[in-house]
């Protein structure tokens, strides 16, 4: 029985910086997004306390990458924790990667999808051609009994997508040399500028409540602008704001997420959150003028996506014996790992406010402080297909 080993990266890099459309049945981007945000709200369980971050759409992308080449109750498992339809969502998961890479969001997305087979196995035309034509995904062969090599060339290649900011993804104790046949690798690189941005000149030293109870001095971005703010309630009844900070594209949107109550840890927020739950604050949230202070961020976090994967019920593919990829390679192959490393850099960076923003600042009013000082999480939304590029929680900038 060989291994297949699957290497998913998803990386959020320099983050500088609602026009939310109402879809009835959940979109694609949505879909996937959803089985992300289960495995995000896996993963933060076990961590309740540390900053987490992941890509919802680049779980799905890995997982979309698999699919044509699983069988069985493999594919079953896949296709029912993506709640894809049967026939083969691949038409509408390429006009997925086409929106969401297109120049118009003006906000630069680049998704990069590739497979790193061993030299000499066979893998199924229509698979390769399958994944070629849904995700521009890029077939390479190296040799994996040289893994030290093999290790250099894919982490070679992440580093190049996204432009630096993951030097590395895998080690070279991942491979083995005998059984490794392919690995599949999936990098998300995002760079938004924000639509209204913070003067550099504003950020201060202030308190922010870690979720471990210590109190940190950290660097805390204000601004007084006009945003989309909400109060969401769970369905036990805890209240909490949703505050939409769009991107100068005005296609992606970074949401905050904060409890209301001072008291109410955000690990009973999280469980409530899903793509239908980050459509419905579109109804609630409203424009208003108000101060916003929130910290400038720095997180990186490496997930071992097994555990929550098979949690949710996608578990034969990890296990030899069980997994059925005969769509992709005669040689029936297993996943031996499947690993996400995602980086998120938040600060000032943004293009000017418009005009039209300025003249509303000057109405007379004493506007609300919105003071972002304990932990919270945040959402990045591609607002035309609801797919969330990202999320995180922080709790300790």
């Amino acid at each position: 029985m060989r291994h297949l080993s699957l290497l998913c990266l998803s990386v959020l890099v320099t983050l500088y910086g609602l026009e939310g459309v109402l879809s009835q049945a959940p979109s694609y981007g949505e879909r996937g997004s959803d089985l992300g945000i289960q495995v995000f709200q896996q993963v933060v369980r076990a961590k309740p306390l540390e900053n987490v971050v992941l890509s919802p759409h680049g779980v799905a992308s890995i997982l979309g990458m698999l699919l044509p080449g699983a069988h069985g109750e493999t594919r079953k498992q896949i296709l029912s924790g993506l709640r894809y339809k049967k026939n083969g969502p691949y038409k509408m998961l390429r006009k997925l990667h086409k929106t969401l890479t297109a120049k118009s969001n003006q906000d630069l997305v680049l998704i990069a999808n590739a497979m790193f087979s061993q030299q000499g196995f066979p893998m199924e035309e229509a698979f390769v051609a399958t994944n070629k034509a849904n995700f521009q995904c890029e077939s390479k062969s190296l040799d994996f009994s040289h893994p030290n090599v093999a290790a250099d060339e894919i982490n070679e290649w992440v580093n190049n997508k996204t432009k630096g900011h993951i030097p590395s993804l895998i080690k070279a104790d991942m491979l083995d040399p005998a059984l490794t046949r392919l690995v599949s690798v999936n990098a998300i690189y995002f760079k938004g500028l924000w639509k209204s941005r913070f003067q550099p000149e504003n950020t201060k030293m202030r308190p922010f409540n870690g979720g471990n109870g210590n109190v940190y001095k950290v660097p805390m971005m204000s601004q007084l602008s006009v945003f989309n703010i909400g109060v969401a309630t769970t369905p036990q009844g805890l209240k909490y704001k949703v505050i939409e900070l769009p991107y100068h594209g005005n296609t992606i949107s970074m949401l905050i997420v904060l409890p209301s109550e001072e008291d109410t840890p955000l690990s009973r927020v999280v469980p409530h959150i899903s793509t239908a739950t980050v459509q419905s604050w579109t109804t609630l949230m409203h424009m208003r003028k108000v101060r916003l202070l929130i910290p400038r961020f720095t997180a990186d976090a490496e997930v071992d996506l097994e555990a929550p994967l098979s949690a949710l019920g996608i578990t034969d593919m990890f296990r030899e014996g069980k997994a059925d990829f005969r769509h992709l390679s005669a040689e029936p192959v297993h996943v031996s790992k499947a690993l996400q490393k995602a980086k998120i850099v938040v600060n000032e960076d943004g293009t000017k406010a418009a005009a039209a923003t300025t003249a509303i600042l000057l109405a007379r009013s004493s506007p609300p402080w919105v003071t972002v000082d304990r932990p919270f999480l945040f959402l990045i939304r591609h607002n035309p297909t609801g797919t969330i590029l990202f999320m995180g929680q922080i709790n300790q900038p």
